[in-house]
């Protein structure tokens, strides 16, 4: 299963557009948003993949929490408070937005770990879990737009530039 990773897309809705392209070409089967979406009509952007999206708030989506919850439960997508634990291929994948939120000793059956915040690309082995963060999406550091696509089955992830 390939999915899709991104973060920290404040509102910034051409790059939102982009994103949505990247991921349809990748064919990703599912998407992870690791916070910082800012407003409701982000997510109608991510709607149009028509494929499960799910993720976590951030810091900068405590003023419009309510119509991020009204506008992800309506698409039938599922937001929470960071961190949270799932399971998807046979991995647990923590996500959080901060990496502030993450363990210092992570759980042994945790395999992968999603998050955004820094907008700074992240790739590292964490106490036998792969630590990723796409990085800058939201044109804020010109020229390092990116978000990710990791392969559960081979845990390894990849960066696609725009």
């Amino acid at each position: 299963m390939r999915i899709g990773v991104v973060g920290d897309t404040h509102n910034m809705m051409t790059n939102v557009d982009q994103i949505v392209e990247l991921f349809r070409e990748a064919r990703v089967e599912r998407v992870v948003h690791t916070g910082d979406i800012t407003q409701a009509k982000v997510l109608d952007r991510f709607a149009a993949l028509e494929i499960p999206l799910l993720g976590v708030f951030g810091n900068n989506d405590a003023g419009t929490r309510e119509s991020l919850t009204a506008r992800a439960d309506l698409a039938g997508m599922d937001f929470v408070d960071p961190p949270r634990t799932i399971e998807w291929a046979d991995r647990r994948i923590l996500i959080a937005h901060d990496p502030e939120e993450i363990p210092p000793t992570v759980p042994a059956d945790i395999d992968l770990i999603l998050h955004g915040h820094t907008h700074r690309h992240r790739l590292e082995d964490h106490d036998g879990a792969l630590i990723f963060n796409p990085g800058e999406c939201a044109g804020m550091l010109a020229g390092r737009n990116a978000v990710g696509v990791v392969d559960l089955l081979s845990l390894r992830a990849e960066l696609l530039r725009f």
